[in-house]
Protein backbone atom coordinates (compact mmCIF):
# COMPACT_ATOMS: atom_id res chain seq x y z
CA UNK A 1 0.00 0.00 0.00
CA UNK A 2 1.19 3.55 -0.63
CA UNK A 3 2.59 5.33 2.41
CA UNK A 4 2.68 9.00 3.29
CA UNK A 5 5.84 10.58 4.67
CA UNK A 6 6.12 14.10 5.97
CA UNK A 7 9.18 16.28 6.61
CA UNK A 8 9.44 19.77 8.08
CA UNK A 9 12.11 21.85 6.32
CA UNK A 10 14.63 23.02 8.96
CA UNK A 11 16.29 26.46 8.78
CA UNK A 12 19.60 25.00 7.59
CA UNK A 13 17.90 23.47 4.53
CA UNK A 14 16.38 26.74 3.30
CA UNK A 15 17.57 27.38 -0.24
CA UNK A 16 18.34 23.70 -0.96
CA UNK A 17 16.92 21.86 -3.96
CA UNK A 18 13.83 19.80 -3.20
CA UNK A 19 15.18 16.56 -4.70
CA UNK A 20 18.49 16.77 -2.85
CA UNK A 21 16.73 17.43 0.46
CA UNK A 22 14.48 14.40 -0.04
CA UNK A 23 17.41 12.15 -0.99
CA UNK A 24 18.98 12.96 2.37
CA UNK A 25 15.75 12.20 4.21
CA UNK A 26 14.96 9.02 2.24
CA UNK A 27 18.22 7.12 1.63
CA UNK A 28 16.25 4.04 0.52
CA UNK A 29 15.14 6.00 -2.57
CA UNK A 30 17.41 7.06 -5.43
CA UNK A 31 17.48 10.62 -6.74
CA UNK A 32 15.88 9.52 -10.03
CA UNK A 33 13.05 7.77 -8.16
CA UNK A 34 12.37 10.89 -6.11
CA UNK A 35 12.43 13.06 -9.25
CA UNK A 36 9.81 10.79 -10.78
CA UNK A 37 7.58 11.18 -7.70
CA UNK A 38 7.85 14.95 -7.98
CA UNK A 39 7.00 14.94 -11.69
CA UNK A 40 4.05 12.61 -11.04
CA UNK A 41 2.57 15.14 -8.61
CA UNK A 42 3.04 12.92 -5.54
CA UNK A 43 5.12 15.46 -3.58
CA UNK A 44 3.35 18.35 -1.85
CA UNK A 45 5.08 21.40 -0.38
CA UNK A 46 2.51 22.77 2.03
CA UNK A 47 -0.81 22.46 0.16
CA UNK A 48 0.72 22.86 -3.32
CA UNK A 49 2.15 20.10 -5.54
CA UNK A 50 5.87 20.52 -6.17
CA UNK A 51 6.59 21.67 -9.73
CA UNK A 52 10.04 20.25 -10.40
CA UNK A 53 12.98 18.49 -8.66
CA UNK A 54 14.96 21.74 -8.58
CA UNK A 55 12.37 23.70 -6.60
CA UNK A 56 14.06 25.82 -3.91
CA UNK A 57 12.98 25.11 -0.34
CA UNK A 58 11.75 27.63 2.20
CA UNK A 59 12.14 26.99 5.91
CA UNK A 60 9.27 25.65 8.05
CA UNK A 61 7.27 24.34 5.08
CA UNK A 62 5.94 20.78 5.37
CA UNK A 63 6.70 18.31 2.58
CA UNK A 64 4.28 15.40 2.14
CA UNK A 65 5.02 12.42 -0.10
CA UNK A 66 2.58 9.67 -1.01
CA UNK A 67 4.26 6.76 -2.73
CA UNK A 68 4.65 3.03 -2.83
CA UNK A 69 8.15 1.59 -2.68
CA UNK A 70 8.32 -1.71 -4.55
CA UNK A 71 9.48 -4.57 -2.34
CA UNK A 72 12.52 -6.51 -3.50
CA UNK A 73 12.87 -10.27 -3.31
CA UNK A 74 16.13 -12.10 -4.01
CA UNK A 75 15.89 -15.24 -6.15
CA UNK A 76 18.33 -18.09 -6.68
CA UNK A 77 20.90 -17.79 -9.49
CA UNK A 78 23.61 -20.25 -10.44
CA UNK A 79 26.64 -17.98 -9.97
CA UNK A 80 30.26 -18.73 -8.99
CA UNK A 81 30.67 -18.88 -5.21
CA UNK A 82 33.96 -19.28 -3.33
CA UNK A 83 33.02 -20.90 0.00
CA UNK A 84 35.86 -20.85 2.52
CA UNK A 85 33.94 -22.54 5.35
CA UNK A 86 30.46 -23.97 5.93
CA UNK A 87 28.61 -25.73 8.75
CA UNK A 88 25.00 -26.00 9.90
CA UNK A 89 24.88 -22.39 11.13
CA UNK A 90 27.20 -20.19 9.07
CA UNK A 91 29.17 -19.83 5.87
CA UNK A 92 32.29 -17.78 5.23
CA UNK A 93 32.53 -16.69 1.60
CA UNK A 94 35.35 -15.06 -0.33
CA UNK A 95 33.48 -12.44 -2.40
CA UNK A 96 34.90 -11.31 -5.72
CA UNK A 97 35.26 -7.63 -6.58
CA UNK A 98 32.42 -6.47 -8.79
CA UNK A 99 29.74 -8.49 -6.98
CA UNK A 100 27.14 -6.62 -4.94
CA UNK A 101 26.29 -8.32 -1.64
CA UNK A 102 22.48 -8.13 -1.86
CA UNK A 103 19.70 -6.83 -4.08
CA UNK A 104 18.62 -3.23 -3.67
CA UNK A 105 17.68 -0.13 -5.65
CA UNK A 106 18.72 -0.76 -9.25
CA UNK A 107 20.25 -4.18 -8.48
CA UNK A 108 17.98 -7.21 -8.77
CA UNK A 109 20.35 -9.98 -9.85
CA UNK A 110 23.97 -11.11 -9.87
CA UNK A 111 24.46 -10.55 -6.15
CA UNK A 112 26.06 -12.68 -3.48
CA UNK A 113 22.60 -13.39 -2.05
CA UNK A 114 21.39 -14.66 -5.44
CA UNK A 115 24.36 -17.04 -5.53
CA UNK A 116 23.83 -18.19 -1.93
CA UNK A 117 20.17 -19.00 -2.52
CA UNK A 118 21.23 -21.31 -5.33
CA UNK A 119 23.74 -23.08 -3.11
CA UNK A 120 21.75 -23.72 0.08
CA UNK A 121 18.14 -24.34 0.95
CA UNK A 122 17.72 -21.75 3.71
CA UNK A 123 19.30 -18.55 5.00
CA UNK A 124 18.37 -16.54 8.07
CA UNK A 125 15.27 -14.39 7.69
CA UNK A 126 16.47 -11.56 9.94
CA UNK A 127 17.65 -9.51 6.97
CA UNK A 128 14.31 -9.68 5.13
CA UNK A 129 13.54 -10.89 1.62
CA UNK A 130 16.19 -8.81 -0.11
CA UNK A 131 19.16 -9.66 2.15
CA UNK A 132 18.61 -13.12 3.72
CA UNK A 133 21.61 -14.32 5.70
CA UNK A 134 23.53 -11.06 5.37
CA UNK A 135 24.97 -9.84 8.66
CA UNK A 136 27.56 -7.42 7.24
CA UNK A 137 28.59 -6.19 3.82
CA UNK A 138 31.54 -5.36 1.60
CA UNK A 139 31.47 -2.64 -1.03
CA UNK A 140 30.90 -3.82 -4.60
CA UNK A 141 34.51 -3.30 -5.68
CA UNK A 142 36.00 -4.68 -2.45
CA UNK A 143 36.89 -8.37 -2.41
CA UNK A 144 37.28 -10.74 0.51
CA UNK A 145 35.65 -12.50 3.42
CA UNK A 146 31.98 -12.23 4.35
CA UNK A 147 30.18 -14.15 7.13
CA UNK A 148 26.70 -15.44 6.23
CA UNK A 149 24.10 -16.72 8.73
CA UNK A 150 22.06 -19.82 7.86
CA UNK A 151 19.53 -19.43 10.67
CA UNK A 152 18.06 -16.65 12.80
CA UNK A 153 19.81 -17.69 16.01
CA UNK A 154 23.22 -17.43 14.37
CA UNK A 155 22.22 -14.16 12.68
CA UNK A 156 21.15 -12.50 15.94
CA UNK A 157 24.27 -13.61 17.77
CA UNK A 158 26.56 -12.44 14.95
CA UNK A 159 24.79 -9.08 14.85
CA UNK A 160 25.40 -8.67 18.57
CA UNK A 161 29.06 -9.63 18.09
CA UNK A 162 29.54 -7.00 15.38
CA UNK A 163 27.91 -4.37 17.60
CA UNK A 164 30.13 -5.28 20.55
CA UNK A 165 33.21 -5.33 18.28
CA UNK A 166 33.91 -9.00 18.90
CA UNK A 167 34.43 -9.72 15.20
CA UNK A 168 37.95 -8.70 14.18
CA UNK A 169 38.51 -7.74 10.54
CA UNK A 170 41.77 -7.08 8.73
CA UNK A 171 41.88 -5.53 5.27
CA UNK A 172 44.77 -5.04 2.87
CA UNK A 173 44.79 -1.70 1.07
CA UNK A 174 47.25 -0.14 -1.35
CA UNK A 175 47.18 3.64 -1.02
CA UNK A 176 48.69 6.54 -2.89
CA UNK A 177 51.69 8.19 -1.29
CA UNK A 178 54.20 7.06 1.32
CA UNK A 179 52.45 6.77 4.68
CA UNK A 180 54.91 8.34 7.12
CA UNK A 181 54.02 6.50 10.32
CA UNK A 182 54.48 2.73 10.58
CA UNK A 183 51.18 2.43 12.44
CA UNK A 184 48.42 4.66 13.65
CA UNK A 185 44.78 5.16 14.58
CA UNK A 186 42.08 7.16 12.82
CA UNK A 187 39.25 8.31 15.07
CA UNK A 188 36.95 10.45 12.91
CA UNK A 189 33.13 10.25 12.66
CA UNK A 190 31.71 9.31 9.27
CA UNK A 191 28.36 10.44 7.82
CA UNK A 192 26.69 10.81 4.45
CA UNK A 193 27.95 13.53 2.10
CA UNK A 194 25.14 16.13 1.85
CA UNK A 195 26.03 16.93 -1.77
CA UNK A 196 26.55 13.40 -3.15
CA UNK A 197 24.38 10.73 -1.52
CA UNK A 198 26.54 7.86 -2.80
CA UNK A 199 29.54 9.22 -0.88
CA UNK A 200 30.40 9.38 2.78
CA UNK A 201 32.61 11.98 4.45
CA UNK A 202 34.24 12.91 7.71
CA UNK A 203 31.40 14.54 9.60
CA UNK A 204 28.53 14.65 7.16
CA UNK A 205 24.86 13.92 7.76
CA UNK A 206 24.09 11.83 10.85
CA UNK A 207 27.81 11.21 11.41
CA UNK A 208 28.60 8.28 13.68
CA UNK A 209 31.70 7.23 15.57
CA UNK A 210 34.26 5.52 13.33
CA UNK A 211 37.60 4.08 14.44
CA UNK A 212 40.28 2.39 12.30
CA UNK A 213 43.74 1.13 13.18
CA UNK A 214 46.35 0.71 10.46
CA UNK A 215 49.83 -0.73 10.03
CA UNK A 216 52.26 -0.30 7.15
CA UNK A 217 53.15 -3.60 5.48
CA UNK A 218 55.61 -2.14 2.99
CA UNK A 219 56.28 0.96 0.92
CA UNK A 220 56.60 0.61 -2.84
CA UNK A 221 57.86 3.78 -4.49
CA UNK A 222 55.14 6.38 -4.02
CA UNK A 223 52.62 3.82 -2.76
CA UNK A 224 52.08 2.09 0.58
CA UNK A 225 50.55 -1.30 1.30
CA UNK A 226 48.76 -1.16 4.65
CA UNK A 227 46.72 -3.41 6.89
CA UNK A 228 43.55 -1.65 8.08
CA UNK A 229 41.65 -2.92 11.13
CA UNK A 230 38.25 -1.19 11.48
CA UNK A 231 36.71 -1.44 14.92
CA UNK A 232 33.43 0.07 13.73
CA UNK A 233 31.55 -0.75 10.55
CA UNK A 234 30.50 2.49 8.89
CA UNK A 235 29.79 2.62 5.17
CA UNK A 236 33.04 3.21 3.21
CA UNK A 237 34.85 3.66 6.53
CA UNK A 238 38.33 2.49 5.52
CA UNK A 239 38.18 4.31 2.20
CA UNK A 240 37.07 7.58 3.82
CA UNK A 241 39.53 7.31 6.71
CA UNK A 242 42.58 6.62 4.53
CA UNK A 243 41.59 9.38 2.10
CA UNK A 244 41.28 11.78 5.05
CA UNK A 245 45.00 11.23 5.69
CA UNK A 246 45.78 12.22 2.10
CA UNK A 247 46.24 8.59 1.05
CA UNK A 248 43.25 7.43 -1.05
CA UNK A 249 42.99 3.75 -1.90
CA UNK A 250 44.32 2.94 -5.38
CA UNK A 251 41.43 2.65 -7.84
CA UNK A 252 39.01 4.57 -5.60
CA UNK A 253 38.07 7.55 -7.75
CA UNK A 254 35.14 8.29 -5.45
CA UNK A 255 37.56 9.45 -2.77
CA UNK A 256 40.28 11.08 -4.82
CA UNK A 257 42.41 8.38 -6.45
CA UNK A 258 43.41 9.11 -10.08
CA UNK A 259 41.90 6.91 -12.77
CA UNK A 260 45.25 6.11 -14.40
CA UNK A 261 48.82 5.80 -13.15
CA UNK A 262 51.64 6.77 -15.49
CA UNK A 263 54.91 4.82 -15.62
CA UNK A 264 57.72 6.53 -17.47
CA UNK A 265 56.83 8.45 -20.63
CA UNK A 266 54.53 5.99 -22.36
CA UNK A 267 52.98 3.39 -20.14
CA UNK A 268 49.80 3.87 -18.15
CA UNK A 269 48.35 1.37 -15.70
CA UNK A 270 44.73 1.22 -14.56
CA UNK A 271 43.00 -0.85 -11.91
CA UNK A 272 39.27 -1.38 -12.61
CA UNK A 273 38.47 -1.90 -8.93
CA UNK A 274 39.60 -0.60 -5.56
CA UNK A 275 42.75 -2.12 -4.09
CA UNK A 276 40.92 -3.10 -0.92
CA UNK A 277 40.60 -6.71 0.21
CA UNK A 278 39.02 -8.19 3.35
CA UNK A 279 41.90 -10.56 4.08
CA UNK A 280 41.18 -11.92 7.55
CA UNK A 281 38.26 -12.59 9.92
CA UNK A 282 38.57 -13.67 13.55
CA UNK A 283 35.56 -14.41 15.76
CA UNK A 284 33.99 -16.99 18.03
CA UNK A 285 31.42 -19.27 16.43
CA UNK A 286 27.98 -17.76 17.16
CA UNK A 287 26.51 -21.08 18.32
CA UNK A 288 29.37 -23.27 19.59
CA UNK A 289 31.68 -20.50 20.83
CA UNK A 290 34.70 -22.12 19.16
CA UNK A 291 37.40 -19.63 18.08
CA UNK A 292 37.55 -19.23 14.31
CA UNK A 293 40.07 -17.57 12.01
CA UNK A 294 39.93 -17.32 8.23
CA UNK A 295 42.32 -15.84 5.67
CA UNK A 296 41.77 -15.03 2.02
CA UNK A 297 44.83 -14.38 -0.19
CA UNK A 298 44.98 -11.35 -2.42
CA UNK A 299 43.14 -11.93 -5.71
CA UNK A 300 45.28 -12.54 -8.77
CA UNK A 301 44.59 -9.10 -10.28
CA UNK A 302 45.88 -7.37 -7.14
CA UNK A 303 48.96 -9.59 -6.95
CA UNK A 304 49.71 -8.75 -10.59
CA UNK A 305 49.24 -5.03 -9.93
CA UNK A 306 51.65 -5.13 -7.00
CA UNK A 307 54.21 -7.07 -9.05
CA UNK A 308 53.99 -4.44 -11.79
CA UNK A 309 54.56 -1.64 -9.29
CA UNK A 310 57.53 -3.40 -7.74
CA UNK A 311 59.17 -4.20 -11.06
CA UNK A 312 58.60 -0.65 -12.31
CA UNK A 313 60.13 0.86 -9.15
CA UNK A 314 57.68 3.74 -9.29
Amino acid sequence: MPETRQFVIPPEAAGDRLDLFLVRQMPDWSRSQIARLIRDGLVMVGSTPAKKPGDVLETAAVISIRAEHAELHATAEDLPLDIVYEDADILVVNKAAGMVVHVGAGVTSGTLVNALLSHIEALSSEGGDERPGIVHRLDKMTSGLVIVAKNDAAHRRLSDMFKSRDVHKTYLALVHGRVSMNSGEIDKPVGRDPRRRTRMKIGGIAAREAFTKYRVVRRIGNFTLVEAMPETGRTHQIRVHLASLGHPVVGDGTYGAPAKLRFGKLEELTLPRTFLHAARLEFDHPITGAPMKFDAPLPAELVAFLSHLESSKV
